[in-house]
């Protein structure tokens, strides 16, 4: 049994589909109820638990070959980094107890750090906290999600401004969430027989500049750019209902982007270079597809 956490997320939920649509057997442990009808909808058993809760996790995973985990951010949360830690801890005491044998962890670019880097310090905990499991673990480290950008198309089709908290002209890998989640349903479908860490990133680098460009193009109004100051990134975040704690995180690591260290590490066949473009994706999803 191929079992999926995070099954509600974009991420997750289309692995859960991809899997399925292969035929595969998949179960889907989620935390929140109401999204249970959708999944069943699809053919994925549903098992509700809260990942906190350590004996419901293991129930979970009773049946298990395979495991997919994520470390899910609250941006309200008082203590980002320790809530993680709690989690991987449940996590790894559920597998350990479990008859898993091979485990695929959604890390990020950027894991490598081992310190001042914010929400990406998350990933780096994510892969190191299974070292002593004799199972085979597979970590994928995707670039910067294109579907950030497109969170803010309502304001772009309001005001014709796009707004960045990078240097408007900067470059950088990104890819879109779909190819994140077709590559790792791919590795589950081929078995995973081995231990590695891949870096994926899409088929171009853009710049904020590059996204309003595509955007104006896809909607046919003209659409600016502008950089958030770095003074304002803290307000900013807590305006939309962050926590302290979760902006101190969120500005570590956008300034770790801003000044283009967030690079893959590069090691062995790394980075793998997957194939939707920003404007396919931005196609697909204004067509809800």
């Amino acid at each position: 049994m191929n079992i999926i956490l995070g099954a509600t997320g974009q991420v997750g939920s289309a692995i859960v589909e991809h899997l399925i649509e292969k035929g595969l057997p998949v179960k889907a442990v989620i935390r929140n109820e109401e999204k249970a009808d959708w999944l069943k909808g699809k053919g994925a058993e549903v098992i509700i638990a809260d990942y906190f809760d350590l004996g419901a996790l293991k129930s979970a995973l009773k049946d298990g070959k395979l495991l997919f985990v994520l470390t899910p951010e609250d941006v309200t949360s008082n203590d980002v980094l320790g809530e993680t830690k709690e989690l991987l801890d449940n996590y790894h005491k559920a597998v350990k107890e479990s008859g898993i044998r091979s485990l695929i962890g959604l890390s990020s670019i950027g894991a490598q750090f081992e310190s001042g880097t914010g929400n990406l310090l998350m990933s780096n905990m994510l892969e190191k906290r299974f070292i002593d499991l004799d199972i085979n673990k597979v970590f994928v480290r995707p670039a910067y999600y294109y579907s950030n950008w497109a969170m803010s198309l309502d304001m772009v089709k309001e005001n014709g401004m796009l707004p960045s908290f990078y240097p408007t002209d900067m470059k950088f890998n990104m890819i879109s969430p779909n190819d994140v989640a077709k590559f790792i349903a791919e590795k589950i479908r081929k078995g995973v027989d081995r231990s590695e860490t891949i870096e994926i990133v899409g088929p171009n680098e853009y710049s904020a500049n590059d996204i309003a460009e595509s955007m104006g193009k896809a909607i046919g109004q003209e659409v600016n750019t502008f950089e958030i100051p770095k003074s304002d990134w803290g307000k900013t975040m807590k305006s939309i209902g962050f926590s302290d704690n979760a902006t101190k995180n969120f500005v570590e690591m956008t300034d770790l982007v801003a000044k283009g260290k967030a690079e893959p590490e590069g090691k062995g066949e790394n980075p793998i270079y997957l194939n939707t473009t920003f404007d396919r994706y931005l196609n697909d999803y204004l067509n809800g597809l």
